[in-house]
């Protein structure tokens, strides 16, 4: 509730009122339009809400207004903002807070798998689902990011519950399915990012079930050549013709962000790590400045407003926990240790691909605070879970005394 108001208030007051097109006040705005057609004819309403961007005589007049209305992802959110409206007088904050319910409830979610799995650290999991500023302003408003926040946390339940516990099969695949279309309908590429390291997760974790030694060195390599066929036919199938996320417009995008930074880099708020083409060489030079922008920077140095302090001071704890464990347990033990332990090898993967890709196509920490917030706290709940598999249990440790 805090942030959803919060985002109104920083938007309005600000901002002056609104900014570049994508936030929050065009989605609000547009979905007036929806309902102002509503309130005239239920059945002109009840089309646009159907709509997929095909025009008739009847909708002619609404749609043409509507400046989304032709573009699935936001067009989704507007309708969303749409139906909220008529559920609470048309006004901005309700909405918000009807978007806030929906971002916490996967954040619930997330919160209770983890929970399941490490009841021990309810609090320290807690700080990392729950109250890093970025996460709880950018994901509580009518925004997409919201929406898609909570549908990851639905959507990380819902693998947890079936393919880990195996309960409620039913219940949970649909929860799954729901969750990762909300997910493509919005931002594709959090689910590209998501599914593999899932898939991946979701192997090892069965795997080590396996008592035969020999029917796990046997079912391994086929599983995990099974998960890059899923991952690559994902990354290509699903993003195929979009203008956005299709693969082949890799490189004219990069180019473009290039351009844009010439431009704007002036303001103190862009940042420029090269151009990633898809090539090998592209790869390996701008892949780790990518991947430090997003989970590092901006540096408290960097700072040029408030709303960059906030996500440099997180950035800072990111750096401080990461430093503190690699030294303490030691680089090549941490490694291990994150290769050998199913959930840790998930979050960090997960994390490191997100990164990668808002690193690589943000261009401006403006928008990068808003891109990387769906691991964010999954990067911090593994540097809080890493700790656990590294300390002896206080019973064992007095028991071991007393012998």
């Amino acid at each position: 509730m805090i942030g959803a108001i919060a985002l109104g208030i920083i938007y309005q007051f600000y901002y002056g009122g609104g900014r570049p097109s994508g936030d929050t006040f065009n989605y609000y705005n547009q979905g007036q339009i929806i309902v102002q057609a509503i309130n005239r004819s239920f059945s002109t309403g009840l089309k646009l809400f159907m709509a997929n961007g095909e025009f008739d005589q009847g909708t002619l007049q609404y749609a043409s207004r509507i400046l989304w209305y032709r573009s699935p992802t936001e067009y989704f959110i507007v309708k969303l903002s749409a139906f909220f409206s008529l559920l609470s007088f048309n006004t901005y904050t309700v909405i918000g807070l009807f978007f806030a319910v929906l971002s916490f409830s996967g954040m619930w979610a997330l919160y209770q798998t983890f929970l399941k799995m490490f009841p021990q650290l309810y609090k320290e999991l807690a700080i990392a689902v729950f109250f890093l500023p970025s996460v709880f302003f950018w994901g509580s408003g009518l925004l997409k990011d919201s929406i898609t926040l909570g549908a990851l946390g639905w959507l990380f339940y819902g693998f947890y519950a079936t393919f880990i516990q195996k309960k409620n099969l039913l219940l949970s695949g649909l929860i799954i399915l729901g969750a990762a279309y909300v997910i493509y309908t919005v931002k594709v590429y959090i689910l590209l990012s998501f599914l593999p390291p899932a898939l991946f997760w979701v192997f090892t974790e069965n795997n080590q079930r396996i008592k035969s030694k020999a029917l796990r060195n046997l079912a391994k390599p086929i599983f995990i050549g099974l998960g890059l066929v899923v991952a690559y036919l994902g990354a290509t199938k699903l993003t195929e013709g979009d203008t956005k996320y299709d693969l082949n417009n890799i490189e004219e995008r990069s180019r473009i962000n290039t351009i844009y930074l010439t431009q704007q880099v002036q303001t103190g708020s862009a940042y420029n790590i090269g151009i990633f083409d898809g090539s090998i060489s592209s790869l390996l030079t701008v892949g780790p400045q990518a991947i430090i922008v997003a989970l590092y920077r901006p540096f408290l140095w960097e700072v040029r407003n408030p709303v960059m302090f906030l996500s440099a001071i997180e950035a800072s704890i990111f750096i401080f926990l990461t430093l503190r464990f690699f030294f303490k347990t030691g680089f090549f033990k941490t490694l291990f240790l994150i290769g050998s332990k199913p959930i840790l090898t998930f979050c960090f993967l997960f994390s490191l691909i997100l990164a990668f890709g808002v690193g690589t196509n943000s261009g401006n920490f403006g928008t990068l605070v808003r891109y990387k917030i769906p691991f964010m706290p999954f990067y911090l709940a593994a540097l809080y879970i890493m700790p656990s598999y590294t300390k002896r249990p206080k019973k064992l440790v007095r028991l071991v005394k007393t012998a």
